[in-house]
């Protein structure tokens, strides 16, 4: 991007203009004059060039998944939600530098709009926020200030980067979940609201899929302390007399180490071939903390890739 930035400022004769659009421009001027210079260059745009663009641009093209096959997966797991998650539908953009701010994130991962917003690239970022404003709330106006906060989505993201492998798209469908409330001590609510997440994953995805696919969680304690592991022995010893699943601890993870804080996890899922399959993601992050200033707040954040669902239902069933 840089080099690209600079080879425009050289052919411009303008140096450093992108600093100086950056810097002295307020929000809603870059705003009014990019919305000005992409109705010119529209202007210039023939009908021939989208269909070229629809055919080369990889942001466009459409899914491989049947829309179909979405709405019975978001339909199934939507009826298993836990009583206590409550399912919110998202919009397609929000605030510019959620992404950056809240994961550490590169903008040019994402995409930013002239309306000094962003598509969504991680559905869990926003449902921080709804979480962060609704404890917020709790918090001001309720006697319980211990009351936790349950959010669902199922949301299309769009990611920016470049995807070395073919196999991999720009835009894809994730089902999220996000568990926001106050800490009670021994790492009570990171275990609990782990343990939601994981158990309704694991049943939305044996019984959407079937009993073919071999299911199994490994989760990474990012916090020393004989408390911490012996809370997760014990809550992963639940999940697999519950579900008859592989639960184990795994020290060995490096993804996500500067991510997540406390735990993280993942499921892994493999089909009658054998081949696995990484089909979810999530753990402990300090988003909350830092949007209210408050080092109590505790936020469990996770998503299943919705594609891999049902693509592994319909390889069985093919």
């Amino acid at each position: 991007m840089t080099t690209i930035t600079d080879r425009i400022e050289r052919e411009l004769g303008i140096p450093g203009l992108a600093l100086l659009l950056a810097e002295r421009l307020e929000p809603s001027d870059m705003q009014s004059l990019l919305l000005d210079v992409y109705r010119r260059l529209v202007r210039r745009r023939s009908t021939a060039s989208l269909l070229a663009d629809y055919t080369r641009n990889s942001f466009v093209a459409p899914s491989s998944i049947s829309p179909v096959e979405y709405v019975e997966w978001d339909r199934h797991a939507f009826s298993l939600l836990p009583r206590a998650v409550e399912a919110i539908e998202l919009s397609p953009v929000c605030p510019l530098g959620v992404s950056a701010a809240m994961a550490g994130l590169e903008q040019d991962r994402v995409i930013s709009t002239i309306r000094n917003t962003e598509v969504l690239s991680d559905s869990t970022n926003v449902l921080a926020l709804e979480t962060a404003v609704r404890r917020r709330t709790i918090k001001q106006h309720s006697a319980r200030s211990d009351e936790s906060v349950h959010l669902a989505t199922s949301h299309r993201l769009v990611r920016g980067q470049r995807y070395a492998d073919s196999r991999l798209s720009q835009h894809f469908r994730v089902f999220s979940l996000c568990s926001g409330g106050r800490d009670p001590g021994s790492f009570r609510f990171e275990i609990e609201a782990t343990e939601l997440h994981l158990g309704f994953y694991l049943e939305a995805i044996r019984a959407f899929v079937g009993p073919s696919v071999t299911l199994s969680v490994s989760l990474t304690l990012l916090d020393s302390g004989a408390r911490l592991t012996a809370a997760a022995e014990e809550f992963l010893g639940r999940l697999r007399e519950r579900f008859g699943v592989e639960a184990v601890i795994d020290p060995t993870r490096t993804a996500g180490r500067g991510y997540y804080r406390t735990v993280c996890f993942g499921i892994l899922g493999s089909g009658g071939e054998g081949e696995k399959s990484h089909l979810c993601d999530g753990g402990c992050v300090d988003w909350t903390q830092r949007l209210l200033g408050d080092a109590k707040e505790r936020l469990v954040i996770s998503g299943v890739g919705s594609d891999r669902v049902c693509a592994m239902r319909r390889s069985r069933d093919t």
